[in-house]
């Protein structure tokens, strides 16, 4: 009989009456003959309770002892859950991270699961029970066996976890929205519900809507295949498919730390053009990408560097066969570009550079491991290849080189990265009640738009423009656990006593902001880099979908949405499936709801979330 891992979140189980409502749902995928395992979260606000409690105990909890108090939310709901399907007659079990056999790491808070023991869980299902398991938490094989909690999403991740390891059919979240949304419907109440959408779009969009799907989850059904669906509890409605390419075999040991990158890309056939000294006002990357869509031109990377003085860069890639053309439209807009008044004293000027190829590291396992991106630099440095473009997104990481560097990177990461080369198929969901077939690749080309108003920039001016600066920086920055998202290297090059010299730029969580600045400003001293610079005031809009790919314009529409509301790009980053900028914070709502609404991606209901 099919298997199915269902979660219910804290709203889902926020009282009697909703834990009763989850039973009785429970209870119809039983006698629809499923067995079922159910994954909880603590009640409601609990969690957040339970917090408020031990600050007022403490201004600086002990780690361990959170762990403790944290992982008791839990195991109130799954004892009530499994209570209320006994009273329905349903024969049915609780049991806690520990009991269920989760083995994490020892790290409290924020531990990683390692494997999951289920004889016990096979055991009770062959007697025909429902198991009941306490999401967020688990247990270490140390001596001591401690218990730990897995940090934010950790019931998302407890619940995939679970489903590959048990090689179930499929795993349904449950929430207090119909599904994943086209953005945020506390922003934009006119937001869309998606039907299908692909792992890589939802890992990249792991900032979007209300949250409902955490990342770590959505890694875990990558690597391990697993079918996915969001739903909410409310409603018997369909929800959204979450659809996974078809995973190398993969070991259910070390299930959440291994292998962070399963794949290298690479692409010879490019060129550079960059346009230097251009304003820094509203409109002009709209102006340039709208000429470049009118042309019919297919951009790849794009880049918006941080501004010196009233201008900056802008840098983007196009397929060779096509530069002629990318290189017309340059060089016929440069002009308009100079007329701005404040670029009077500095000419923009368009730079054309064949012979360089793009180089990419891609993976789900890279959201929140630090090391990952300066592990890329270093191998890079270490083959003594020269980056001369860096863009990044959540999944993946792309160099630009030179061409003749591409064969000898690409084969050190390979072996820096232990990966073998293959072709990913994607897996749709069975055919089951209440699932759509999903249709790949997805017939609007955006598919979302995502805010996320918790980053900070930093920028570093004038670092030596050669191999193992950049392995340097982001090494010291992954030695001290800080993760990086956005980053950017500037394309103007300053030669300062003989040294060519570019600025580098990027983004991190606004609370490790500070600790970054104080660390680089020492090691600036000492390696001889320029000021850093911090900037907290930021919000970052992205825009994401996998048919994008081989569609002209989708940049100018973003960038005009931006310019007709005044409002200035400050950074630009992109990936094949992902476009981001990085705007003022207090305009980042308003770039979101413009953005939105030039995509057509408004629906004629509002969504409403339950309070």
């Amino acid at each position: 009989m099919p298997l199915i891992v269902q979660k219910y979140g804290g709203t889902s189980v926020g009282s009697v009456e909703r834990i009763q409502a989850v039973a009785q749902r429970v209870c119809k995928t039983v006698k629809a003959g499923n067995s079922l395992v159910v994954v909880v979260s603590a009640m409601g606000k609990t969690t957040d309770g339970l917090v408020k409690l031990a600050y007022e105990i403490s201004s600086n909890p002990n780690s361990r002892e959170m762990d403790m108090l944290l992982s008791t939310g839990e195991q109130v709901t799954i004892a009530l859950v499994s209570m209320a399907l006994q009273e329905l007659g349903q024969p049915a079990i609780s049991l806690t991270g520990a009991q269920v056999g989760i083995v994490t790491e020892a790290a409290h808070t924020r531990a990683r699961i390692l494997h999951i023991e289920t004889e016990r869980i096979k055991r009770h299902l062959n007697q025909n029970k429902v198991i009941v398991v306490a999401g967020f938490q688990g247990i270490t094989r140390t001596e001591e066996l401690e218990i730990t909690t897995l940090g934010r999403g950790g019931s998302d991740t407890s619940a995939v976890a679970l489903a590959a390891a048990l090689r179930a059919d499929f795993c349904e979240i449950y929430t207090d929205v119909p599904g994943i949304l086209t953005t945020d419907p506390r922003l934009v109440p006119e937001a869309q519900l998606i039907d299908e959408i692909t792992s890589d779009e939802m890992l990249e969009l792991a900032s979007l809507g209300a949250k409902v799907l955490h990342p770590r989850a959505v890694e875990i059904a990558r690597n391990y295949g697993v079918p996915l669906v969001v739903r909410s509890s409310w409603t018997d409605d369909p929800g959204t498919w979450v659809i996974s390419p078809t995973p190398r075999p993969r070991s259910l040991v070390n299930l959440e730390i291994a292998r962070p990158v399963d794949d290298i890309e690479f692409d010879t056939e490019q060129a550079k053009v960059s346009m230097l000294r251009v304003p820094d006002k509203p409109g002009v990357a709209a102006r340039l990408f709208g000429e470049i869509a009118t042309q019919d031109v297919d951009v790849d990377l794009i880049i918006q560097s941080i501004h010196e003085g009233n201008t900056n860069d802008i840098a983007f890639t196009v397929m060779t066969p096509i530069l002629k053309r990318a290189e017309a439209v340059a060089a016929a807009i440069a002009p308009v570009l100079r007329s701005h008044k404040a670029a009077e004293t500095e000419e923009a000027e368009v730079m054309v550079q064949q012979n360089v190829a793009k180089v990419s590291i891609a993976g789900a396992g890279m959201i929140g491991r630090p090391g990952v991106a300066a592990k890329m630099f270093t191998t890079l440095a270490e083959a003594g290849v020269n980056i001369q473009m860096i863009s990044t997104s959540e999944v993946k990481v792309s160099c630009v080189i030179d061409n003749a560097d591409c064969d000898r990177a690409v084969a050190a990461l390979h072996t820096a990265f232990e990966i073998e080369q293959n072709k990913e198929n994607f897996t749709l969901p069975p055919s089951l009640p209440h699932s759509l077939p999903p249709s790949l690749p997805p017939s609007s080309p955006v598919r979302g738009v995502a805010l996320d108003m918790n980053q900070a920039r930093l920028a570093i001016r004038q670092v030596p423009d050669r191999p193992g600066t950049a392995a340097k920086l982001f090494g010291l920055l992954a030695q001290h656990n800080i993760s990086v998202d956005m980053i950017i290297q500037s394309q103007r090059c300053h030669v300062i006593n003989g040294v060519p010299r570019r600025d580098i730029a990027f983004t991190v969580a606004r609370m490790d902001a500070q600790a970054a600045q104080k660390m680089l400003q020492q090691a600036a001293a000492e390696y001889g880099w320029g000021e850093v610079v911090l900037e907290s005031a930021i919000a970052k809009v992205s825009v994401v979908g996998a048919g994008m790919v081989g569609q002209p314009g989708i940049a100018a529409t973003m960038f005009e949405a931006l310019s007709q509301h005044q409002i200035n790009i400050q950074m630009i980053a992109t990936s094949e499936i992902k476009i981001s900028c990085v705007v003022a914070q207090e305009e980042g709502v308003k770039a979101l709801q413009a953005i939105h609404t030039a995509f057509g991606l408004a629906g004629s209901q509002s969504i409403q979330v339950p309070a």
